[in-house]
């Protein structure tokens, strides 16, 4: 079982957790990894892009020279592709770019994540995280007393107003409840903190 040191909001070591091998323990899966997040990016995408066909454009209603007789290539319409102002042949359409994976594949890859960070020594687990109010200063005084100056993903069991709403204008920190914790959010943030209840919450989950 992977053990890691247990902190206090001050910073100080207050003991140590013991996290469960078949969540925390497991050897990264880097191909489940790049799958993973190749779906949940796919599934970024607006897909909101258009081009308009020949059937689209304005203009175009009339035959612009007869068939026979000119010397010149017949034409049907002066907004078929090959003209300037005219349709796009095959242009993108609205679309959703989203797909799913396999449940068990998806379960590996988060379990993947998060062993890596505590193979990396990128995890901190936090006994609490409770603020009074919220307060952008108080959690930055956190994080600098866990030691954390680059971008964190911060996990609590239950969403906290006081915690969420002091973390958002801290550049490049993320808040997150146990509920919502992916893969590409633990593997694009340095550092993991997350708070004892979170962690036995995950391994419910997981394990």
């Amino acid at each position: 079982m992977p053990k890691v040191a247990l902190f206090n909001q001050a910073g100080s070591q207050v003991g140590d957790i013991e996290l469960s091998d078949t969540v925390f323990g497991l050897e990264p899966n880097e191909s489940v990894l790049h799958d993973a997040v190749v779906m949940q990016q796919a599934s970024l995408r607006q897909g909101t892009h258009k081009t308009k066909g020949r059937s689209e454009v304005r203009g175009g209603g009339r035959k612009p020279w007869r068939q026979k007789g000119t010397g010149r290539a017949r034409q049907g319409s002066i907004r078929s592709p090959q003209w300037v102002g005219g349709g796009v042949v095959f242009g993108p359409t609205p679309r959703s770019y989203s797909y799913k994976l396999p449940k068990k594949v998806r379960r590996l890859a988060i379990k993947s994540a998060l062993s890596s960070k505590v193979k990396a020594e990128e995890i901190v687990v936090v006994e609490n995280l409770a603020l009074e109010v919220p307060k952008t200063k108080e959690m930055a005084n956190i994080l600098s007393n866990l030691s954390v100056d680059s971008k964190a993903l911060v996990v609590t069991a239950d969403y906290n107003d006081n915690v969420a709403l002091s973390a958002r204008n801290i550049p490049g920190v993320t808040f997150l409840t146990a509920d919502g914790v992916n893969v590409l959010d633990v593997l694009k943030h340095d550092k993991l903190i997350i708070t004892k209840e979170a962690v036995e919450k995950i391994e419910e989950v997981l394990a």
